[in-house]
C-alpha cells in the first residue's frame, strides 16, 4: 500500500537506510533508480520521498544537472497517484532506468552518513496526528508543490538543497511517525518556495 495506513514499519534509523541504499547494485558499475527503490522498499510513500530527498541533497549526485528535475518527476508521479487514491505507485521505465556511477553514488552516501547519525538521535514517535491518515494527504500535496517548483530551483542557488531536505524530513516523518519532522518540513518548504519566488520575480 502506498498510504501509511495503520502502524508503519519498525523505525529504520537513517544511517541504516543509507547503508542499505549504499549496497544497492553493489556488483554493477552504475546504480539505477529502480535498484535504489527496491533496496528501501515500495510499500509506502515514505521511501519515495526519502530517495528523492537524499539524492537531491547528496553532493556529487544532486549537483548533476537535471538530477533535481528527475527527482521532481519521481515525487510528482508518486504523490499524484497517492492523492487520487491509487493503491500501487506506477513509474515509467525511462525514469526507473536512470543511472548514476556507483563510485559517485557511494561517495555521496558516505558523505551523508554523519548528518544522518545526528538526525537519528532526534527521531522519535510524537505528534502522530501530523503523520497518520488522513494527515499523509497534505504531506503528499506539499511534496507535489515542492516537486513542481524544483526545475526552476536549478537556477536559484541552494534552493534545490532546501527542497531535498524538506522531502527528506517528510519521508522521515512518515517513516517514524514523527510529527515534529513534518512541521519542520512544512516550515522549510514555505521558506524555500519564498526564496524561489523572490529570486524569479
Amino acid at each position: 500500500m502506498i498510504g501509511d495506513n495503520g502502524d508503519p514499519p519498525a523505525q529504520t534509523p537513517l544511517t541504516n537506510l543509507l547503508e542499505t541504499v549504499r549496497q544497492a547494485g553493489q556488483h554493477r558499475e552504475t546504480v539505477s533508480l529502480d535498484t535504489i527503490l527496491d533496496s528501501v522498499g515500495r510499500r509506502s510513500f515514505a521511501p519515495f520521498l526519502l530517495v528523492a530527498g537524499l539524492v537531491t541533497l547528496a553532493p556529487l549526485v544532486g549537483d548533476i544537472p537535471g538530477v533535481p528535475t528527475l527527482m521532481a518527476m519521481l515525487v510528482i508521479l508518486s504523490s499524484g497517484q497517492l492523492l487520487v487514491g491509487r493503491e500501487h505507485i506506477w513509474l515509467p521505465a525511462w525514469l526507473l532506468e536512470r543511472r548514476v556511477s556507483r563510485v559517485r553514488f557511494v561517495k555521496a552516501t558516505r558523505w551523508l552518513q554523519r548528518p544522518a547519525s545526528w538526525v537519528d538521535r532526534l527521531l522519535r514517535r510524537r505528534l502522530v496526528r501530523l503523520t497518520r491518515p488522513p494527515a499523509h494527504l497534505p504531506v503528499a500535496l506539499t511534496c507535489l508543490l515542492i516537486a513542481l517548483a524544483m526545475p526552476p530551483m536549478e537556477v536559484v542557488p541552494f534552493t534545490a538543497n532546501g527542497a531535498g531536505l524538506a522531502l527528506t524530513l517528510f519521508g522521515l516523518a512518515l517513516l517514524a511517525n514523527d510529527g515534529l519532522m513534518a512541521l519542520l518540513g512544512y516550515t522549510l518548504t514555505g521558506g524555500t518556495l519564498a526564496v524561489v519566488i523572490i529570486n524569479l520575480a
